[in-house]
């Protein structure tokens, strides 16, 4: 019986074993780097360097050729000179390989020479029965199995996924994974597409347990069309956001010769987006803002914001807001009077948003104040700035006072679930021991008026995504 699109890619992103196909000592070359990488990323598996020399590479046994390796080889990864791919490529259908990735260049990218060279390559995988990622490629990294080959290590596990026709934004998204503490379930540079396609991995991603958020860089699509069928039914369970190049005319030219990809139109990739419920966005960093909102905060029932914070900051948030289309409603007068007895004296009426006006409160103060908007059937969200604890200063001990704020915190913490709406949070100045237990909580902390703004949009309009008829 032929395998299921998810078995296919699991011998890439669940493999028990991997031959690496050129492999090297010289960390100079691909060969070395992915072999390194490969043995220090706790991989759960037998990893096979491959060299025509044989002896021992990196401290393990090498073989001559993949048909040596005495035992049976799930997946093989190619760092091989272009030419001297499809040999290969036949050697390991020959061993019963069954998945690969491609860090080899110098196919379609590069003319029509190329082209022939990977349309071969193609055939042989295809006769075979063999998928591969790639080619002109720079890794992979899959939390199901701890394997990580891309050009920079740290990865954690984690619930986004990000599919990328650039290496170089691989590298962005592990860099911003771990600058905002949370991790990822897949990261791959899908190189040309030749075998496996962007709507092959949206497909298998929309089943994968590890992954909550989908994120992609992409410069073309080979397969538009299933692209956007796979998308329209994946994104009313998990959130997709895309960040495409190739929008201009100088952009797609560069496409042709970065991935091989011709990038389209892009008034009629935004109009498919928009009828996928894809969630596009117009820079890279927009993606990884609103994929930790989307994976980490409840999704709200509707469209409607409170606003807490300060002055100018207020100001600028809700013109943000507005922007995006997210609604800042006005609280109805008995709600406003209920919030004012437990504002600072100065501070004028809370009709949203709700202005300090840099008044001291309490932390348990705040965290009252963001529970009574919650609490508003006619409010959706909350942004506010992280909790005070640092004015809580009216107890006898430094340990009752550190008790104190983490009590703070942790009714803080508890709200999303208890009301099931998120929470955004800002911090002009960060309190490590504060910022540590909301990110341990799921609370997003960002560092800017629209960070937060665009967050929240992004939870706004992926619950009308989700709601969207059939």
């Amino acid at each position: 019986m032929p395998e299921t699109l998810v078995e296919q890619l699991d011998h890439i992103f669940k493999p028990k074993s991997v031959a690496v196909i050129g492999a090297s000592n010289d960390y100079s070359k691909w060969g070395g780097r992915v072999l390194g990488n490969a043995l220090r990323s706790e991989f759960r598996g037998r990893i096979y360097p491959v060299n025509p020399r044989g002896g021992e590479i990196q401290g393990v046994e090498a073989y001559k050729d993949v048909r040596d390796i005495p035992d049976h080889v799930e997946m093989a990864i190619f760092t091989l000179p272009a030419a001297h791919v499809p040999a290969a490529m036949k050697a390991c259908v020959e061993k019963g390989v069954k998945g690969a990735y491609m860090i080899s260049a110098g196919f379609a990218e590069t003319g029509e020479e190329g082209r022939k060279l990977e349309q071969e390559t193609v055939r042989i995988a295809n006769e075979g029965g063999l998928r591969f990622a790639g080619p002109n490629g720079n890794g992979i990294w899959t939390s199901a199995v701890n394997l990580n080959i891309l050009p920079f290590t740290g990865i954690k596990n984690g619930p986004l996924a990000f599919i990328s026709q650039s290496g170089t934004f691989c590298g962005v998204a592990g860099r911003a994974a771990e600058s905002r503490g949370y991790g990822m379930s897949k990261v791959v540079a899908i190189g040309n597409q030749a075998n496996i396609t962007a709507a092959d991995y949206l497909e298998y991603l929309g089943q994968d347990e590890d992954t909550k958020v989908i994120g992609m860089y992409l410069e073309g699509l080979k397969e538009g069309r299933r692209f956007f069928q796979v998308a329209k039914k994946v994104s009313r369970t998990k959130p997709i956001i895309i960040f495409k190049g190739g929008s201009s005319d100088f952009g797609a030219r560069a496409t042709l010769s970065h991935t091989a990809s011709i990038a389209g139109e892009e008034a009629v990739f935004q109009a498919m987006c928009k009828q996928a419920g894809i969630i596009q966005v117009p820079e890279i960093e927009h993606l990884f803002i609103m994929a930790e909102a989307l994976w980490s905060q409840p999704i709200p029932p509707g469209n409607r914001v409170a606003v807490i914070g300060n002055g100018g900051q207020c100001v600028t948030i809700v013109d943000l807001l507005a922007s995006m289309g997210v609604d800042v409603p006005e609280l109805k007068k008995e709600d406003q009077i209920k919030l004012k007895e437990t504002m600072p004296p100065h501070a004028p009426m809370p009709q949203n948003p709700i202005d300090y006006a840099a008044g001291n409160m309490s932390g348990m103060g705040e965290v009252n104040v963001v529970e009574t908007l919650l609490s508003l059937d006619y409010i959706d969200g909350v942004i506010t700035n992280v909790p005070n604890t640092r004015l809580d200063v009216y107890f006898p001990s430094l340990a009752e006072q550190r008790k104190a704020s983490i009590d703070i915190i942790a009714k803080f913490s508890e709200l999303p679930e208890k009301y099931n709406k998120p929470i955004i949070t800002q911090a002009w100045f960060k309190d490590e021991q504060t910022i540590d237990f909301l990110k341990k909580a799921k609370i997003p902390i960002y560092d800017t008026p629209a960070e937060v703004s665009r967050a929240m949009a992004a939870l706004m309009n992926y619950s009308k995504i989700k709601k969207r008829p059939e």
